[in-house]
């Protein structure tokens, strides 16, 4: 059983998380303000001192913890790992994601040394942002100086304000104003805030300030773990996570039968780790165990990585994907180069990676099979060395495994493809898959969503939420290729409204009748494509077509909205035949993320 202490943005991404599984877990939070829709996880209200934890662990099996609490919510970490000392238990902690430290804000180390340096400034008229326990902290400046205080409009904030002697009249609150119309509004000299991270809206305070001219001064997130608490004779199991990603991958290794299913890693984050620990070799002479990665999303995870005589190399875990490439050793050459521009990183394919023959791709023919994402993540992973670099990506088995996937019909020859979006591979079997579809379906109808958008994955859905900024995380679905099996599901758990956000890929295997849009199923039909076509009054000639989303250049551009209209129209058509009682409305997402209806 898992333990989660959260109240944060962080907390809810870990219940999200969590709530894949399916399992049992715990959910605390200090007070009730916090509401998340729980399916599998209970959650308990109200604060816990250090032996209630230890009595509650005994008392419910409790056997991995995860910190998601605030950074800066001290005691409560402190707390927590003395729970994890004293009741030989792991823990996740599960931080925010920081931007780096800049010169044009004033760090200080604690609120004593922000009264300081504030004073030292000669600031006189201060918008705090720290929050409402910080209150009595900054007394000594409020005391002498004007000073206003962002709170929550909760009638506990305003009651510990008051009980700190605040004037109720220098009291603003969060939802009412942003801080650029609070910054307007009250011409303060400076803003204080805490380093709370990108999910503590860091750096757009930082932002708004500097577009007012006036200065910043932000407090130092605390140390974790907090010095002192743990025994140099003692050691605790910490794992250490920013992000969903990697908090599955910790469960995933502490309590491996939580997840029925396995998560693994798709061969671009395989082919960044090996660049990365290349690099640390060639560079600072250092190879170690694993090295961390930065995702897609801006998440830190730490991937296990060997290395040869003159490359890196990350054996390719699947997890319980059944894909081709899982154990697949993923290699990476790195040596430095000569170019003006000290980022310059230049991408190579060799042994096993695939050569795109075929217009259509990210890149054009004679380029190697690496795509767009990968590219992105090898290059931004490796700006930290700040050294111009060519990096060699390689696959030994790679000709031979290529021959058991679709590269050869789609024009990638000599090998595999170096791909993924996201950075990760989640768990495919279709009972699983469907099951699991099955369970974020049930969470998106507890949250009391008035719609339900359902979309294939990473890319579609930030494409699509854009049209639905009111709607809650869990009421976005990822259908995978099962879009007909996701939509019936819906139908038959009563969810009124659905929105099925779908790119052209998929889109026209849907309107041909395919409602499983997997490529093993079936592919392209390119003579009902040309009756679409047709239907639609531009009759073009798509001998040549290999992928779907080339008709995006191939078609005229004043012909594309009647060529959407009659593809969504044959797509509605062959839904119809599995919902009955929802209302369904169909995106179609262009290339560029356009929406078409």
């Amino acid at each position: 059983m898992i333990l989660v202490f959260g109240g944060t943005t962080e907390g809810r991404k870990a219940v999200e998380a969590l709530e894949a599984a399916g399992s049992r877990y715990y959910y605390s939070t200090r007070g009730d303000e916090q509401q998340v829709n729980l399916t599998h996880g209970i959650h308990l209200k109200g604060g816990m001192d250090l032996p209630e934890m230890i009595s509650f662990c005994e008392e419910h099996d409790i056997r991995l913890i995860v910190d998601a609490a605030h950074p800066f919510a001290e005691n409560l970490h402190k707390n927590l790992l003395q729970l994890a000392l004293q009741s030989e238990l792991p823990i996740v902690r599960f931080d925010r994601i920081y931007p780096p430290r800049t010169d044009d804000v004033i760090w200080c180390k604690d609120y004593q040394d922000a009264i300081k340096k504030m004073e030292e400034h000669g600031v006189q008229r201060l918008l705090a942002l720290t929050g409402v326990n910080t209150i009595s902290q900054l007394r000594p400046f409020w005391n002498r100086q004007e000073c206003w205080f962002r709170i929550l409009h909760r009638e506990t904030s305003i009651g510990l304000a008051s009980q700190a002697g605040f004037p109720e009249s220098h009291l603003v609150f969060y939802e009412e104003d942003a801080t650029e119309t609070l910054i307007s509004q009250l011409q303060p000299d400076a803003i204080l805030t805490k380093e709370s991270g990108a999910s503590g809206g860091f750096s757009l305070k930082v932002e708004s300030a500097k577009a007012a001219g006036i200065k910043v001064f932000a407090v130092e997130r605390p140390i974790y773990p907090p010095q002192g608490v743990i025994p140099q004779d003692k050691a605790v199991a910490i794992d250490y996570v920013n992000g969903p990603h990697g908090l599955r991958r910790a469960v995933e290794k502490r309590l491996p039968e939580f997840y029925p299913l396995h998560s693994g890693l798709t061969t671009g984050t395989c082919a960044t780790a090996a660049a990365v620990a290349a690099a640390s070799a060639l560079l600072r002479k250092e190879k170690p165990d694993e090295v961390p990665v930065v995702l897609p999303d801006g998440e830190t995870i730490l991937v296990p990585v060997c290395y040869g005589d003159d490359f890196a190399y990350v054996t390719k875990p699947g997890g319980d994907d059944p894909d081709v490439t899982d154990g697949l050793e993923v290699r990476a050459s790195v040596s430095r180069i000569d170019e003006d521009d000290p980022m310059e990183v230049v991408i190579k394919g060799g042994e096993g990676v695939g050569t795109f023959t075929l217009p259509g791709f990210d890149y054009p023919p004679g380029e190697p099979a690496i795509n767009k994402s990968p590219r992105q993540m090898i290059r931004s992973n490796l700006a930290v060395f700040n050294t111009s670099l060519q990096v060699i990506i390689s696959v030994p088995e790679g000709a031979q495994i290529a021959h058991r996937t679709f590269n050869p019909r789609i024009g990638i020859v000599g090998g595999i493809s170096i791909i993924g979006v996201s950075g990760i591979v989640m768990p495919f079997s279709e009972e699983a898959f469907i099951e699991s579809i099955r369970k974020c379906l049930q969470v998106a109808m507890a949250s009391g969503a008035p719609r339900v958008v359902i979309n294939s994955g990473a890319k579609s859905e930030r494409f699509v939420r854009a049209c639905y900024p009111e709607l809650p995380q869990q009421a976005f679905v990822e259908y995978g290729n099962y879009i007909g099996e996701t939509l019936k599901m819906a139908d038959e758990m009563g969810i009124e409204r659905v929105t099925l956000g779908v790119m052209l890929g998929k889109a026209v295997k849907l309107a041909a009748g395919q409602l499983d849009t997997h490529s093993r199923r079936g592919t392209m039909d390119k003579a009902f494509v040309s009756q679409m076509l047709k239907e639609a009054g531009c009759p073009i000639d798509i001998t040549d077509l290999t992928l779907a989303r080339e008709l995006w250049k191939m078609i005229p551009e004043e012909k594309i909205p009647a060529f959407c209209k009659v593809v969504i129209g044959h797509c509605q058509q062959h839904c119809a035949t599995v919902v009955n009682d929802c209302e369904l409305t169909i995106l179609l997402i262009g290339e560029n993320g356009e929406i078409y209806s």
